[in-house]
């Protein structure tokens, strides 16, 4: 191995989780080494993947933001590029990135007890595509940030007929960089947010006409772009107080909407309906705006300043609900006999769900596999020794559970330190094993369910449990004790010295 190759903390990815870790890392173990190993060219991850237009954050950007860096924008729902700046302005402000590794994908990982070590196995990439040159590099703490979904492919089902097809068909997650659809029919396929900021996107800025294909409706809600409360905080008070109280407001208010959702679903999918059929006709809604199932069974998609009912109702954009039968030369046919013509077909039907970034993992040379595991605390596993995972809320904004698992790896290493250990590895008993659960309840979505039996499970108690709650979190992750019952703590039977590589303990600061 090189002399550079052994870091006190390994973090795989540098998008909005991994620089978030790394900034973390650089406040509360500031002597610690650490490395990112990011798989891409650039910082950023799904910000800087996706390119298609109009993308923006489905959250507000004062609980999608870090809590140690205000977001002084005046949009709180943001566009694509405007997130990709300040995830950089973060490391740039922290001096992160002279401690990545760009085109570098992890590809397995292996815990050797005897030493307390994870040996990290690489692949070097260019454009995406792997160019044969691997290396390895070992760290006393693992702390995945890759997200969950594949990076290299998006999901897209089989369509009949698609070969027949004259026109384009595109993925939002491979958006060519010269598509034009100026003056296009455009048809896109899918109901979720992607196709949900398309559409109007599209349909406003220069497309022909853009028809959303989608199997069944999606619950919408249309809010403003900018945050008027949060403006008005930030003409008055210092820049981190505006911004913390602005996302204590937003999170209290998230919260309070989903346990109605949980509640009373029937009142909030009146409200959620009622406020459509003040944007379009009855008749509309009903066939096109009203799932099946209940608010926040799936993801709602937001609508800024009601885009999609503006493009609508200019009748730049339409909406079909059915099944689609098979592409045909001009277009697609659907199930009920409607031909839909098209130029371009933009298949925004979902993501592929990787667990645990896709790497393979042993412990002691036993092949590990997710689904055997457990989780402690929604961002350990059970039997896993100093691994940490950062998984955020499918309910709320992503980057609070990534600040609270990083807050939690610092507290650890230093507690790891201040007692003189160096293995931490959550262990369950039989009892408790017998009474587990899916990764994520009451959640429902196809690129959920597709791959749900591939990821870890959880308990029914704590610490065995991802509650996809921020407020029982920040308790359960902030403000208990490092130890309980669940952790076990020691030290390797063998104590491997470093000193034959005494620039390795530097390198990550350099």
């Amino acid at each position: 191995m090189k002399a550079n190759s052994h870091f006190d903390v390994i973090i795989v990815g540098a998008g909005l989780s991994g620089i978030g870790a790394a900034c973390h890392l650089r406040k509360n173990c500031p002597k610690k080494t650490f490395v990112l190993l990011e798989g891409r060219a650039s910082v950023g991850g799904t910000w800087d993947l996706f390119r298609y237009p109009g993308i923006r954050s489905d959250s507000d950007m004062y609980t999608l933001g870090y809590n140690f860096k205000p977001w002084t924008e005046g949009k709180a729902i943001a566009d694509g590029p405007s997130i990709l700046k300040y995830i950089k302005e973060a490391s740039q402000d922290n001096d992160i990135e002279g401690n990545i590794r760009f085109n570098t994908k992890v590809t397995a990982t292996s815990w050797n007890s005897d030493n307390a070590l994870w040996k990290v196995e690489t692949m070097s990439q260019k454009d995406g595509q792997p160019t044969g040159k691997t290396d390895a590099l070992t760290g006393s703490m693992l702390m995945l940030c890759g997200g969950y979904y594949n990076y290299d492919q998006g999901y897209t089902p089989e369509f009949k007929g698609i070969e027949e097809f004259d026109g384009q068909v595109v993925h939002p997650q491979k958006w060519p960089t010269d598509l034009d659809y100026t003056d296009k029919k455009v048809v896109i396929i899918g109901s979720g947010a992607t196709a949900m900021t398309l559409v109007p996107h599209m349909a406003l800025n220069g497309a022909e006409e853009v028809v959303m294909i989608q199997r069944s409706p999606t619950y919408v809600i249309a809010l403003p772009d900018r945050d008027k409360i949060a403006n008005f905080l930030s003409r008055l008070l210092p820049a981190k107080l505006a911004y913390r109280l602005t996302r204590w407001k937003n999170i209290t208010l998230q919260r309070s909407f989903y346990q109605k959702t949980r509640d009373n679903p029937e009142k909030v999918k009146s409200q959620l309906l009622g406020a459509a059929r003040k944007e379009l006709p009855e008749s509309y809604v009903k066939e096109h705006f009203t799932p099946k199932y209940n608010p926040w069974d799936q993801r709602l998609c937001l609508i800024p300043n009601g885009d999609l009912y503006d493009a609508i109702n200019q009748q730049k954009a339409k909406v079909i609900t059915g099944e689609i039968e098979c592409f045909s030369k001009e277009g697609l046919k659907m199930s009920s006999g409607e031909q839909v013509r098209a130029d371009i077909v933009v298949t925004a039907t979902g993501l592929n769900l990787l667990p645990l970034n896709g790497i393979r993992f042993e412990v002691d040379g036993k092949a590990v596999k997710p689904s055997e595991m457990v989780t402690y605390k929604g961002m350990m596993y059970s039997n896993m020794p100093n691994m940490i995972h950062v998984f955020g809320y499918i309910n709320a904004s992503w980057t609070l559970r990534a600040d609270l698992t990083a807050e939690f790896m610092c507290r650890l290493i230093n507690h790891m330190d201040k007692k003189g250990v160096r293995q931490c590895t959550p262990r369950m008993d039989d009892a408790a094993m017998e009474n587990t659960r899916g990764w994520i309840e009451d959640f429902s979505p196809g690129y959920m369910k597709r791959v749900m039996n591939l990821f870890p499970k959880q308990g029914a108690d704590e610490p065995w449990v991802n509650t996809q709650n921020y407020i029982r979190d920040r308790k359960m992750i902030r403000h208990k004790p490092i130890e309980d019952k669940a952790l076990e703590f020691s030290n390797p039977p063998t104590i491997v010295s470093l000193e034959k590589a005494p620039a390795m303990q530097k390198a990550g600061n350099e």
